[in-house]
């Protein structure tokens, strides 16, 4: 298992329940293509399964 995970924001949060946009902004990500390294938590791997529709995941 790797030790962090490579976030992307793929599709615009401007539609999405105000608490996906939340999710959105906790994993660090503002604009759409933007991406964020993160460590490959549980509570980082529970947020991104929240807001899966909205990012895309690499392991690093």
């Amino acid at each position: 298992m790797a030790d962090k995970v490579k976030v992307t924001l793929v599709k615009s949060p401007i539609g999405a329940v105000p608490k996906n946009k939340r999710i959105v902004e906790a994993l660090g990500l503002h604009k759409v293509g933007q991406s964020n390294e993160l460590p490959n938590t549980d509570a980082t791997k529970g947020a991104v399964r929240r807001v899966a529709h909205l990012v895309k995941v690499e392991e690093i």
